[in-house]
């Protein structure tokens, strides 16, 4: 690809920079699918276009939040190769937090799991007699520290967000998170989607100093999302994201070695639910 050179590669994206473009990223999103922090194969045919069209919607919909996208005004001379067309991003160079800043409405999933054994999810207290599935009083904020490539994720408390990044950042990271929760779930639901939970990551303008909404957002990867109606009529298993995936691996591997390889079946249904969300949301 003339004129972008490869820098560094996470378990979806590939992120490439060029010397012509200074400050701007070219982030591609492959049709790789991970989970339980193993990369998998064979990937989700589309999976990255459907990832980048969905973030893009998203970014535009939260038009009052700053995010990385490169206006585009500034990128009128800036190619993107022709091989990354609808799966990428041309996106400011940010010094990036390294945080997961995961907001939950809803218990299930390994909170879920930890509540059972001690009424809290990341360490956060919640009332008693809540069930797989329940509404939570609030939405909670619980981050992780986003681990080198090959490790696992760590999940911490406000408290310790604050040794690694400062107070003031810990908490507008938080209070960022819980805001465009909020309003994400809002747009979700009048479109009868459920906002279960989601991953955001922020980075700071390296000139400006402002907190800045980055990489993938609200995407069927970094969130769960579930059909209203099944869910209120007590169907509460019917995602629109890769929990079937999740699924599957839990119920045919023991999450030692390599994982095995995904059936034709569960790529195939992945990959529609990925698409049942984008027409669920957008219309388009």
């Amino acid at each position: 690809m003339t004129g972008w050179e490869h820098t560094y590669s996470g378990k979806v994206r590939d992120l490439y920079t060029s010397a012509e473009h200074p400050g701007i990223v070219l982030m591609v999103a492959s049709d790789r699918v991970s989970a339980f922090d193993h990369v998998l194969s064979p990937g989700i045919p589309g999976k990255g276009a459907l990832l980048t069209t969905l973030s893009l919607w998203w970014f535009a919909q939260l038009d009052t939040v700053a995010n990385h996208l490169v206006p585009h005004s500034l990128t009128e001379d800036v190619e993107i190769p022709p091989e990354f067309a609808g799966r990428a991003m041309l996106a400011k160079s940010l010094d990036m937090y390294p945080i997961e800043c995961v907001v939950r409405g809803y218990l299930t999933g390994s909170g879920w799991a930890e509540y059972r054994e001690s009424q809290t999810v990341c360490g956060v207290p919640l009332p008693t007699g809540l069930s797989d599935g329940d509404k939570l009083p609030e939405p909670i904020y619980t981050p992780a520290w986003k681990a080198p490539m090959g490790e696992h994720d760590e999940n911490i408390t406000f408290e310790r967000t604050a040794e690694l990044v400062g107070l003031e950042t810990a908490t507008a990271l938080r209070d960022a998170s819980l805001s465009v929760f909020a309003t994400a779930s809002a747009i979700a639901e009048a479109r009868g989607v459920i906002l279960a939970d989601t991953k955001f990551e922020f980075g700071a303008d390296p000139a400006t100093g402002e907190l800045t909404l980055a990489d993938e957002v609200l995407t069927s990867d970094s969130s769960r999302y579930w059909d209203a109606a099944e869910y209120h009529s007590g169907n509460r298993g019917l995602s629109f994201d890769k929990q079937i995936v999740r699924d599957w691996l839990a119920a045919n591997w023991d999450r030692t070695g390599t994982p095995p390889e995904l059936p034709d079946t569960i790529v195939a249904q992945t990959a529609g639910r990925y698409r049942d969300l984008i027409e669920r949301l957008t219309g388009a």
